[in-house]
């Protein structure tokens, strides 16, 4: 059985952009295939797990996920010379529970985690339901974040680290149909979220939103079916639908909303 590695000197912590996510996993694929050990990431985003796939090949090496439930979307990759290699993956499931009627915003729970130190890397999936939430997070995370996790926002936690995850329900989604001139990223931003195309630009131009789980500045970027667009405080829109343009030229759309809504 191979040995296994902790990544925290090769992948750096925090903010990374695409170019350096692409170089770090490739060097830590490469050093799974020479050494022949096993190589924990922290959490990756969806386009860093794909860097993470390619680099796998690339070195001739395994590469596997887990995000500590079956529809994670931030997960941890481990890099295995042989795909027969015992694999635990470093991560906990933590429990948040708080008083009837006063349920946290997903932003106020990962603000409040942030605010003790921890980077976002080390923090996977936070998962809110009606009377709980779920946090995934690094183990050696797991005991710090229990201790000292003692509020959200104005909302005060419980929190206790699990054996075993409940199965957990997929988001329930809003559907939003809107039409628009032109598929670029403001004008999608804007009807999705119900505000003005100049709240949608603002909101781009200063770095909140993502389009495919990559931020971007640029308001006439293109999204394209299936893509994925979250807002710092909004929530996530997913297109699911473009129609046939209309005879004044504007194209159809629908969206599933999910999270958060300030409003107009």
């Amino acid at each position: 059985m191979a040995t296994a590695v902790a990544a925290k000197d090769i992948l750096m912590r925090g903010e990374e952009n695409i170019a350096q996510a692409a170089r770090r996993l490739a060097e830590l694929a490469k050093r799974s295939s020479d050494t022949g050990l096993t190589f924990y990431t922290g959490f990756l985003s969806p386009p860093e797990a794909d860097l993470a796939s390619i680099a796998a090949r690339k070195n001739g090496v395994t590469v596997l996920f887990s995000g500590g439930y079956e529809d994670a979307e931030r997960k941890i990759a481990c890099f295995c010379a042989d795909e027969d290699d015992e694999v635990s993956f470093p991560l906990v499931s933590l429990k948040l529970t708080w008083p009837h009627q006063s349920a946290p915003a997903h932003r106020d729970v990962l603000g409040s985690v942030m605010g003790l130190g921890i980077k976002r890397l080390c923090v996977g999936d936070i998962v809110m339901q009606d009377d709980c939430g779920y946090l995934f997070a690094e183990r050696n995370m797991g005991d710090h974040i229990a201790q000292s996790l003692l509020s959200a926002g104005r909302v005060k936690l419980q929190v206790e680290a699990m054996q075993e995850t409940a199965a957990l329900e997929s988001p329930e989604g809003t559907e939003v149909r809107d039409t628009v001139l032109s598929l670029r990223l403001d004008g999608v931003v804007a009807g999705g979220f119900g505000m003005s195309r100049s709240k949608a630009s603002a909101l781009i131009s200063s770095g909140q939103v993502k389009l495919r789980h990559i931020p971007t500045e640029k308001t006439d970027a293109k999204v394209a079916l299936g893509d994925t667009i979250s807002a710092r405080g909004y929530g996530r829109l997913v297109l699911t639908e473009i129609g046939a343009p209309t005879k004044k030229g504007r194209t159809p759309l629908k969206l599933m909303r999910y999270g958060e809504r300030r409003g107009r």
